[in-house]
């Protein structure tokens, strides 16, 4: 099992938990966030706090590990480009299998996780959770109104931003030869 021989990048230790179905542990953490959470034009930022709240409770087969993960987003809103940063939360749900257990049909090693040594590694878990679930176009809030698409002026600073209608450039001569007041009625 590669799960087994790798080294735990967020363990957390289950040896008070006993192996009777229906035992629970809780456990509060609060680690630096590991590299490579992110999508595009926004993740968790590396070393950033994540704070992290689990239930374990021993089930037949393994330990299900249930809780969520509290962090701040850091991106590029993809209206505006503005960057900004604004809190998450993340549900963590995962069933680890003691050894010798676990399910026959899995196509690979990988994804099936494993308690060893009464210790599991919640990294693939949060990863999974916390990726797998950020926006692919992500906004530094609901009510962005982006970019003019005429000059590019962030239209947050200035909702009342607007341009003249453009002239016609097959008319635009005729203002040098119509007299003021009528070169406004033709446009």
């Amino acid at each position: 099992m590669t799960n087994q021989k790798r080294n735990l990048a967020l363990p957390l230790d289950l040896h008070a938990l006993g192996r009777h179905p229906g035992e629970m542990i809780e456990r509060h953490m609060n680690v630096p966030a590991p590299a490579d959470l992110a999508v595009g034009m926004v993740g968790v930022p590396k070393g950033s706090p994540v704070d992290l709240s689990v239930t374990c409770q021993s089930v037949g087969d393994g330990v299900l590990v249930q809780g969520d993960a509290e962090v701040t987003l850091a991106g590029q809103c993809a209206r505006c480009l503005a960057d900004f940063e604004q809190p998450g939360r993340f549900e963590l749900q995962e069933l680890y299998y003691y050894p010798g257990k676990g399910p026959d049909d899995a196509k690979d090693e990988d994804e099936v996780l494993f308690v060893v040594d009464n210790v599991v590694d919640l990294d693939p878990v949060l990863r999974a959770a916390i990726v797998l679930n950020l926006p692919f176009s992500p906004l530094c809030s609901s009510d962005c109104a982006g970019l003019c698409p005429v000059c590019g002026a962030d239209l947050n600073d200035d909702p009342n931003h607007h341009h003249d209608e453009p002239v016609d450039t097959r008319w635009a001569k005729l203002k040098d030869v119509i007299p003021n007041n009528l070169s406004d009625q033709v446009q």
